[in-house]
């Protein structure tokens, strides 16, 4: 098991256990799939300031906060790690540009 599916399980695991007074991840979650997605936003543009003007360090943690942040998102949304690998999948093999022309259709 990768540490992105550990993680996952683990953001799992705290959802349905529900404890927000000692989970920050449940807090997150019983705040609602809106306050996830904001903070996701949040950690993503981070990530993005990192990647154009910060070093590689900087830009590795930012990133990982941002990963954890759509994981969280994610699970609010009852959506697993496997169901966007599923649909990493599919699109596997399929030009870039075919597949976003799919999308407009």
């Amino acid at each position: 098991m990768s540490a992105l599916e550990r993680l996952a399980a683990t953001i799992a695991a705290r959802k349905a256990a529900g404890d927000a007074a000692s989970s920050h991840t449940a807090r997150l979650l019983a705040a609602g799939p809106s306050k996830c997605a904001q903070k996701f936003g949040e950690e993503a543009v981070e990530a993005v300031i990192a990647a154009a003007s910060g070093g590689r360090e900087e830009t590795v943690s930012e990133a990982a906060d941002a990963l954890y942040h759509l994981l969280v998102m994610l699970a609010a949304r009852d959506i697993t790690l496997a169901d966007v690998e599923a649909e990493l999948a599919r699109r596997e093999g399929v030009s870039g540009l075919a597949e976003k022309a799919a999308r407009r259709g």
